[in-house]
């Protein structure tokens, strides 16, 4: 009985250990849909680059969000996926805040706002973005297609 219960349980493992992995021939797995992540059910739940952005035109337009997963394919409801996963993978740090210590020119960018939430290359992101100022209209404008919205001309203050 010794020498059988490890048998047994190393038999369990496997057993258990395939179970929800698709099978070869493409067959029954669990489905990516039942994995709710940030992404908003895109299917993945603990991507590595997976982001929500929640725009806001700032014209009295009903606020806009999309998903965007870049994990070496292209997924979500982003309207410019693929241009912004190959900007973004181009970037250093496209997420990084901007340093409390940052003097920044006093202008006016516009109404807009932004909020980038989820994971990138691992890291958790919570970045909220508007335009009202030099540094911010900067960091709005570096993440290029991932916000495409329009925006008008910038205005300097005073």
């Amino acid at each position: 009985m010794r020498r059988l219960l490890p048998l047994l349980l190393l038999a369990s493992a496997v057993v258990l250990g395939a179970c929800g992995t698709p099978a070869a021939d493409g067959g029954a797995g669990p489905a990516p849909s039942d994995a709710a992540g940030p992404g908003g059910g895109t299917g993945i739940s603990q991507a590595e680059n997976d982001l929500r952005i929640d725009v806001d035109r700032g014209d009295g337009s009903p606020p806009e969000s999309w998903t965007l997963v870049c994990v070496g394919f292209v997924e979500g409801t982003h309207p410019q996926a693929q241009a912004a996963c190959d900007h973004l993978a181009g970037m250093t740090d496209p997420f990084a805040p901007i340093a409390a210590d940052t003097m920044c020119i006093q202008q006016y960018g516009g109404p807009q706002t932004a909020r980038i939430t989820g994971r990138w290359q691992g890291g958790p992101v919570d970045l909220e973005l508007s335009r009202v100022d030099g540094c911010r209209i900067a960091q709005w404008d570096s993440l290029g297609p991932v916000l495409p919205v329009p925006v008008t001309g910038v205005q300097p203050l005073g």
